[in-house]
């Protein structure tokens, strides 16, 4: 359980649990300073006091005694007695000696005045990783830290905890500044290295100093796509001249799968044979990995792309299903201009799940295919593994299907485009006739199947 501040009596202590690890804080409302420390095997009650010593001011803690030793009453009476102690300094001794003690047998003590906001945000990107947070949620992390915190980063977390004016403020520049979304994020990030650092500081004011923010109001953003807008979607990303942005992009569509994570789609992931492709680390890390069931529409479309990414980039292409030249091998930026291609990214996402509704699949299999929780106590019971080579599969097929049969404008003799993209074979990529975005004729570059692109051709291409 997290820390609460509640009225203390023993009725309501008798009721509350042990913690299942760790230890939870109740306050009490009555008495300030006065609280219940609650472990795995006993609840004890515990003041926490200030006194100044050569003109700084430092805390003291101290453990009354346990609920079955003391009534709530009694110690209640012993709290303000020891408060008035640590008032008083009668225990300055005491914690000195303490932390000599301490020093003596070779533990490290850390006041919580010496914790800034750069060491605590060193010691929590240690958390995201050891709980296997990915490498772009802690560069968000970074970046709110470093960039739009930055003035404060050798400043001690026990000045922002002492001035929460402080931080609400700062949230109504980086609002204005940075917009709604931006400053909220800032925020939430402060929230959680603040509380993270608390815990082996706990002399830090117990309040989050984000408690005073405003936030700002976050709608959902409205960018998803009808069955009536994708013939002009697929004719704009058809006529991008980058094969494999342009086979990422009618992915993400056909998958609804988060870009981040599509990006970085391995060959050793395609399993033809069993028709998926597994995501091994998604959003919310390995331990929510699963495997993307794959429609024929789909199996074209990643063929095409190791198909392209052969050509243009062979080396990398060996390992990856997007590859590109970069550092890492693979795709890293998704996004294009918006009046080449309207809609890209987490627009197709939500694309996905809109047009997925106007297909007739239900809830939960939406709920499946974009590996969301299910709700509920009775979905907790579908094993997705169980239901993958058939029904999603089918589920999958129908929403390709669906999408791709909507967004092919007919010829003009009133039939149906075929062997056109994105029904293109991938033997046929940049064929005259049959691939309708052959490479940009300024170039100088050969029409035929078996032509090689080489990578001062693809920079040319994507600055073209």
């Amino acid at each position: 359980m997290s820390d609460f501040k509640a009225s203390l009596n023993d009725k309501m202590i008798g009721r509350l649990a042990l913690a299942d690890e760790g230890q939870y804080v109740v306050r009490d409302t009555e008495l300030k300073g006065f609280f219940l420390v609650i472990g795995k095997r006993k609840k004890t009650f515990t003041v926490l006091g200030e006194f100044w010593e050569g003109g700084k001011r430092h805390a003291k803690k101290v453990a009354l005694g346990t609920v079955e030793d003391l009534s709530t009453r009694d110690a209640r009476v012993k709290a303000r007695d020891a408060l008035a102690k640590i008032a008083r300094g009668e225990y300055a001794a005491e914690a000195a000696a303490a932390a000599v003690a301490k020093a003596e047998a070779g533990l490290a003590v850390q006041k919580a005045a010496d914790v800034t906001l750069r060491s605590a945000w060193a010691r929590y990107k240690i958390y995201l990783e050891r709980k296997d947070r990915s490498a772009a949620t802690i560069a968000g992390y970074g970046d709110h830290v470093e960039r739009l915190m930055k003035d404060w980063l050798d400043l001690p977390l026990m000045t922002l905890g002492e001035s929460p004016r402080m931080v609400s403020d700062h949230h109504d520049r980086l609002t204005k500044e940075n917009g709604p979304f931006g400053a909220n994020g800032c925020m939430r990030t402060l929230r959680a290295i603040y509380s993270h650092a608390r815990r082996s500081a706990r002399e830090l004011p117990p309040d989050n100093p984000t408690t005073a923010v405003d936030w700002n109001e976050e709608k959902r953003r409205d960018t998803a796509m009808g069955a009536f807008d994708l013939p002009a979607w697929l004719d704009q990303a058809g006529r991008l001249r980058h094969a494999i942005r342009r086979e990422f992009h009618l992915f993400t569509l056909l998958s609804g799968s988060r870009p981040a994570a599509l990006r970085q789609a391995e060959v050793s992931h395609f399993n033809f044979a069993r028709r998926v492709l597994h995501i091994p680390r998604p959003k919310g890390g390995a331990k929510r990995a699963f495997d993307i069931p794959l429609s024929r529409e789909m199996m074209r479309c990643l063929v095409r792309a190791m198909r392209a990414s052969r050509m243009l980039h062979p080396e990398n292409a060996e390992r990856w299903i997007f590859a590109a030249d970069s550092d890492k091998g693979h795709l890293v930026e998704h996004k294009e201009p918006r009046e080449r291609l309207s809609k890209w990214g987490n627009d197709l996402r939500q694309s996905y799940r809109t047009l997925g509704q106007a297909a007739g699949l239900s809830d939960v299999d939406m709920h499946l295919l974009m590996n969301h929780r299910l709700p509920g106590v009775n979905a907790g019971y579908i094993t997705r593994d169980k239901l993958m080579s058939d029904h999603l599969r089918a589920a999958q097929q129908k929403l390709s299907h669906y999408i791709v049969s909507a967004g092919m404008a007919p010829a003009k003799d009133g039939r149906p485009r075929e062997r056109a993209w994105p029904r293109l074979p991938s033997r046929r990529i940049g064929e005259e006739g049959f691939d309708p975005t052959p490479p940009d004729p300024r170039l100088g570059v050969p029409i035929g199947p078996r032509r090689k692109k080489s990578v001062e051709l693809e920079r040319e291409a994507e600055a073209a």
